[in-house]
């Protein structure tokens, strides 16, 4: 056999996708497994696809063109594909290829029937299955027509679908190439799909089957459903047995056709239940060698099934590591913290060495183990009443679990009943002096942290750092600032509950909080309209801002009439702020310093929107309505029996509000301003790295964690050259995952629901986290940068963290997927008197950009408007 271009598949193994393709190479790793039988055959190489691509120069002509298509370019994409799979189909295989091909088949049976299956270099990977991108022919009979539909596969290499699938997931056309697999025909009673871990659930102690009569052919193409069963613990749980009036089946010359059921057989089970926990024992042992849940296709032959692919499933979320075999039940922080995109290494282990509790890694995403305080009655109740007014999503995720029983145990209470030893704190006082001195002590040890982090590089740096996480967590535990915070959210929820009891008004809390002093993150915002209103009437300035490219705008201001003062404007505003991006939890985003082209098209919006004047009067116009909110609330609770009671208690409750409620956004601005810091010298010792020749370029740096960063200082080498390329890999698959709310050690996701009736019809339910009705056109915004505002717009977004806040002065009113009734968003939408709803599950794909949409952010809903 001509090895350079034909493979038994026998003599191939899971480390040749380059030579045999993702396919290729998983059915050799496949006919390795003692148990598996996969049909023999083999595979001919991707050296045979480039030879022959080779002899056809149109076709890296039209390669070039198609390098140069939009990937939103349908058209252009359809017509370019279609050219080259014609060239590559007119190609004649040359007579060597042709006659190691023709050898191959008659040493397994010229006259057989053989399955010709595409095997791409970008198939079946981890990250990528690229399931159904190329093609496959079966019952194929004679060496005419084997070599006829292998230049066939070649060429579906670049139908429509696998081109558009190759530019989703970042792959160059150029860097795959096609090898094929032909494979003895298998002819089943049944076949179907077997998936090692629930494909909708993640969870991967379930598995399920998909089966039907003869080929799976039916099945992929949708023309029948499937019976499906569900294994667990080696016993069928569930199945649902499908009416299949139709399967695929091969003909007696060649090719495959569709015939009807005898109506007797249609509803009978295509597997018993004693062969369907034997696949999936088979399914199990083929999860074990490949190290990850499997997507297998099977089929059943005389009573024995084959094998004859086997693929990652690339869509789950992956499991954190619990170093044992125990129940575990993790919730999300990027959910709480307003950021549910992948970090970088550097950036979750940066955040997990500054947080109060241990966090756990999977996908890129953080995790907190919650399972000890879920087992113990003691602390259960508080934890889900804490992290339900957060997100209630995330409570009814817990509850699910909790009410199974079974997976979580119910744990006898260690702690003493009663208060903490030495009592409970005493009740902080309603002093602004409080906040004023909070805020003072949190300047005082950043600039501790900037003066003292100066004279510290190399190895010594890292333990300087080290040091300065325990400040930092330090300064984060104040006993004070706790108090401070919790004082603020408590009586909000002290608020709303009292009002709609006495007075039936749901969250005046909403109102009463207008333009309350000390919240750094509103005052953001508002910042950035005096920014504004020193550029409105400078038209050279405007007109340079409109034309930025980079972040090198503002040495051009200098040059133009105004441009000194609108640069120093915009660097004031740099030396508070710039230390804000979005996605600010992940030391390695870009901060606003670093790129403040980010600002310019909200800035411009700002000029265009806006006259001068407008953040004083925008504050103060707050500050009135919540002050007059205040009279009418007082007024209507004194006409109540024991109304001067009432009255006196909510005007304290409403001074304490006003008093600390702008504090719950300062702690987050003290963290960000202290990642700066840290950023800045890392970022210098990432300089000294490249200079050595230690890494190619700075930003090598995010994609090792900071322990692992601490190492490769202290010996200036990065021992695992490969590293880096492979986590920068590692980190564009994790943007394909969407995180759960909550996660198990099972493996499964729950979103939580909110189990709702009292919203109209085709409603999208969220919760509601500021006052108010309002009518607008949505605009769907995914990067900041992009924003393209128009006075009356609702903003529609995956999440905000403080970093949207410039946004908020703009709109008229906010949906997110993300988000709780003190998550940041929440806060500011109130602060500014923005109607909104958060916690809108796949609010960016159900609201197209530009429609007109109606928020209800009293109730906690959103309708799409005709």
């Amino acid at each position: 056999m001509n090895q350079q271009y034909v493979w038994d598949l026998q003599d191939v193994d899971a480390t040749q996708v380059a030579l045999v393709g993702g396919k290729g190479a998983h059915l050799g790793a496949l006919s390795r497994i003692e148990g598996v039988r996969v049909p023999g055959g083999f595979c001919v190489t991707t050296e045979a696809f480039r030879r022959v691509v080779a002899q056809a120069p149109p076709v890296d002509d039209l390669l070039d063109r198609l390098s140069r298509v939009d990937a939103d370019d349908r058209e252009a994409i359809r017509t370019l594909s279609a050219q080259i799979r014609r060239a590559v189909e007119e190609i004649a295989v040359p007579d060597d290829l042709a006659a190691a091909i023709t050898g191959a088949l008659a040493r397994s049976g010229e006259r057989a029937a053989y399955a010709v299956r595409s095997s791409a270099t970008a198939e079946d990977l981890p990250t990528a299955s690229f399931a159904g991108q190329q093609d496959t022919y079966l019952n194929v009979i004679g060496p005419a027509a084997v070599l006829r539909h292998i230049s066939r596969c070649w060429a579906s290499l670049f139908t429509e679908r696998a081109v558009i699938y190759r530019r989703r997931n970042g792959i160059d056309d150029r860097s795959v190439h096609m090898a094929v697999v032909v494979q003895q025909m298998a002819f089943p009673h049944a076949s179907g799909i077997l998936f090692t871990a629930d494909p909708v659930t993640g969870n991967r102690k379930v598995a399920t089957v998909d089966a039907g009569f003869g080929l799976g052919e039916a099945l992929v193409s949708g023309l029948v459903n499937p019976d499906v069963f569900a294994v667990r613990d080696g016993k069928v749980v569930t199945r649902a047995i499908a009416a299949k009036q139709r399967a695929v089946t091969a003909l007696p010359a060649g090719g495959t056709r569709e015939v009807a059921i005898d109506a007797q057989q249609q509803e009978q089970p295509a597997l018993t239940d004693a062969q369907v926990v034997r696949l999936v024992e088979l399914g199990r042992r083929i999860e074990e060698h490949f190290g990850s849940p499997q997507d297998i296709e099977w089929c059943l032959v005389d009573d024995g099934f084959r094998i004859v692919q086997s693929r990652p499933i690339t869509t789950l979320f992956p499991v954190p590591e619990s170093g044992d075999r125990e129940n575990h039940v993790y919730v999300s922080v990027g959910h709480g913290q307003m950021m549910t995109d992948p970090m970088k290494p550097l950036g979750f282990s940066m955040w997990q060495l500054t947080a109060m509790v241990p966090m756990h890694e999977a996908g890129g995403r953080l995790f907190v183990d919650v399972t000890a305080r879920l087992a113990s009655p003691a602390s259960r109740a508080g934890l889900l009443d804490a992290l339900g007014k957060g997100d209630p999503l995330v409570r009814d995720a817990l509850e699910t679990v909790l009410d199974r029983g079974d997976f979580v145990p119910s744990l006898p209470d260690t702690a003493p009943a009663g208060p903490p030893p030495g009592g409970a704190p005493a009740p902080i006082e309603t002093d602004p002096a409080v906040v004023t001195a909070l805020i003072e002590r949190s300047r005082v040890s950043i600039a501790a942290l900037e003066r003292d982090i100066r004279t510290k590089s190399g190895p010594e740096l890292f333990d300087f750092l080290l040091e300065a996480f325990e400040e930092h967590k330090r300064v984060l535990s104040d006993p004070l600032s706790i108090q401070a915070i919790m004082a603020g959210m408590e009586a909000t929820w002290w608020l709303n509950d009292k009002l709609q009891e006495w007075l039936g008004e749901k969250n005046a809390a909403d109102t009463l909080t207008l333009s309350a002093p000390d919240n750094i993150t509103s005052e953001m915002g508002l910042a950035l309209l005096d920014v504004a209103d020193v550029i409105r009437p400078l038209p050279e300035v405007v007109a340079h801002l409109r034309g930025v490219q980079d972040d090198g705008f503002l040495d051009g201001l200098a040059k133009l009439p105004g441009g000194a003062e609108a640069r120093d404007a915009i660097e004031a505003y740099l030396d508070r702020y710039g230390m804000r991006c979005v996605g600010e939890i992940d030391i390695t985003r870009p901060r606003w310093r670093e790129r403040p082209s980010t600002l310019v098209p909200v800035i411009l919006d700002n000029v265009r929107n806006f006259g001068p004047g407008a953040a004083e009067r925008r504050f103060e116009e707050g500050r009135l309505r919540a002050q007059q909110k205040e009279q009418e609330v007082l007024s209507r609770l004194r006409a109540l029996p024991d109304g001067d009671r009432k009255a006196d208690e909510t005007r304290r409750m409403i001074d304490r509000v006003r008093t600390f409620i702008g504090y719950r956004e300062y702690p987050k601005y003290g963290i960000i301003s202290r990642y700066s810091v840290y950023k800045q010298a890392l970022m210098e010792e990432a300089g000294r790295l490249v200079r050595a020749g230690v890494i190619t370029e700075p930003e090598d740096v995010f994609y090792l964690t900071f322990q692992e960063l601490h190492e490769v200082v202290r010996a200036n080498r990065l021992e695992d050259r490969e590293l880096v390329a492979q986590r920068k890999e590692a980190f564009r698959a994790c943007h394909a995952l969407t995180p759960p709310r909550v996660l198990t050690s099972d493996g499964e996701a729950l979103t939580g629901a909110y189990r709702r009736d009292d919203v109209p019809a085709g409603a999208l339910v969220g919760v509601p986290v500021s006052a108010g009705t309002v009518e607008g056109r949505a605009r769907v915004v995914l990067d900041m940068a992009e924003a393209d505002l128009e006075a009356g717009d609702i903003l529609v977004t995956a999440f905000t963290d403080p970093s949207w806040s410039p946004l908020f002065v703009g709109i008229a009113g906010l949906v997110t997927e993300v988000g709780g009734l003190m998550t940041h968003g929440a806060v500011i939408a109130r602060e500014y008197g923005l109607p909104a709803v958060v916690g809108v599950e796949r609010a960016t794909r159900l609201i197209r950009d530009g429609q007109r949409i109606r928020v209800h952010g009293t109730d906690g809903y959103v309708e799409i408007l005709p």
